[in-house]
């Protein structure tokens, strides 16, 4: 769990790292890789719940 220490000390690391000009371009490309991170993973939540839907009870026990 992020502390709000922690979060103020992570973003004045950040603003001395990227600038202040380049702060905003920084956390709107993290939140396109977020974005883009959880809809590949809600893609393969679905496949495993299709895949154990299609899979016969009696292939689970004999494996």
């Amino acid at each position: 769990m992020i502390t709000p220490t922690v979060a103020i000390i992570v973003l004045v690391i950040a603003l001395l790292i990227f600038g202040p000009g380049k702060l905003p371009e920084v956390g709107k490309a993290m939140n396109k890789g977020l974005k883009n991170f959880k809809r590949e993973m809600n893609t393969v939540d679905a496949e495993i719940v299709s895949e154990e839907k299609n899979t016969d009870p009696k292939e689970k026990t004999e494996e």
